[in-house]
C-alpha cells in the first residue's frame, strides 16, 4: 500500500484535481498536507500541485519555499525519497534549489493555456519508467511563467546527467521550435535531480488522467510513478 502526499499551499488550485487523479492512477491513499504543517504523515512521496501560492506576489513559488512544510520536503527529497512537482509545484522546487535552473515569464508574456505534446527523454524515472519512449504524449498547459531557463554550464551538467524528462514536440514527436509554447530552453517540459527522485514538469497530467475528460494521457504519467514505487 503506498500513499502519496498533496501540499497545500494558499493559492494552489490544483491540489483536489491532484488527489483523486492519483487516487485513479493506484495509489490506496492521498493525503492533502497543510503548508504549515511540519509531519509529512508517513507518505512514500509528496507532490507539490499548481496553482498560485501566495497569489504569485512576488516570483512564483518564492514565497512558498518558505512555508513551513517545505523544510520537510527538502529533507525528505534529501533522503533520496520521491518528490513530484506540478506548474507552481515546479517552480517550488526551482525557488528551493531542489532542481536547477529557473521558470521565467513565457517568450510572449502571456498566460498560456492549451495542449502540449511531450516526448520522453530518459525513460528511467519514476514518471517516465512505464512510458513508451516513441509515443507522444497531449498534456495540457496553464501558466504564464513557465519558460525553462538555466545558465550555460548549469544546462551543460544537466544534459551530461541525463535530467531532462520531456520536451515539447509536434504531434509527430519533432522537437522544433513551433512545438516550443513558451521558449524553454531545448524544448524543456520536464526535468529531475541527478538523483532522478526530485521531477518537475510544467503541463499538469492531473489533468487529462480520466477518460470522462476526453483525454486520459496524463494517468499514464501518474501511473508510471505508482508501478515505480513498487
Amino acid at each position: 500500500m503506498k500513499k502519496a502526499g498533496v501540499v497545500v499551499f494558499p493559492g494552489s488550485n490544483c491540489d483536489q484535481d491532484l488527489v483523486e487523479a492519483l487516487s485513479r492512477s493506484g495509489f490506496e491513499k492521498v493525503a492533502k498536507l497543510w503548508h504549515k504543517q511540519s509531519d509529512l504523515e508517513d507518505c512514500d512521496i509528496v507532490f507539490l500541485p499548481g496553482g498560485f501560492s501566495y497569489g504569485d506576489y512576488l516570483r512564483s513559488g518564492a514565497i512558498a519555499r518558505f512555508s513551513p512544510i517545505m523544510k520537510e520536503v527538502k529533507a525528505f527529497g534529501e533522503r533520496g525519497n520521491f518528490v513530484v512537482g506540478i506548474c507552481n509545484g515546479f517552480q517550488i522546487l526551482t525557488e528551493a534549489n531542489m532542481l536547477p535552473g529557473a521558470l521565467l515569464r513565457n517568450k510572449d508574456r502571456l498566460f498560456i493555456c492549451d495542449y502540449t505534446n511531450l516526448v520522453v527523454q530518459n525513460p528511467k524515472t519514476p514518471i517516465t519508467n512505464s512510458l513508451k519512449s516513441d509515443q507522444v504524449y497531449s498534456i495540457p498547459i496553464a501558466h504564464g511563467e513557465g519558460r525553462f531557463f538555466a545558465k550555460e554550464k548549469e544546462m551543460d551538467e544537466i544534459i551530461e546527467g541525463n535530467q531532462i524528462l520531456f520536451k515539447y514536440a509536434t504531434a509527430d514527436g519533432l522537437t522544433t521550435s513551433d512545438a516550443n509554447p513558451n521558449g524553454s530552453l531545448e524544448n524543456i517540459a520536464g526535468i529531475c535531480n541527478r538523483g532522478g527522485n526530485i521531477l518537475g514538469m510544467m503541463p499538469h497530467p492531473e489533468r487529462v488522467s480520466d477518460p470522462r475528460l476526453g483525454r486520459a494521457d496524463g494517468k499514464a504519467l501518474l501511473s508510471s510513478i505508482r508501478t515505480f514505487l513498487d
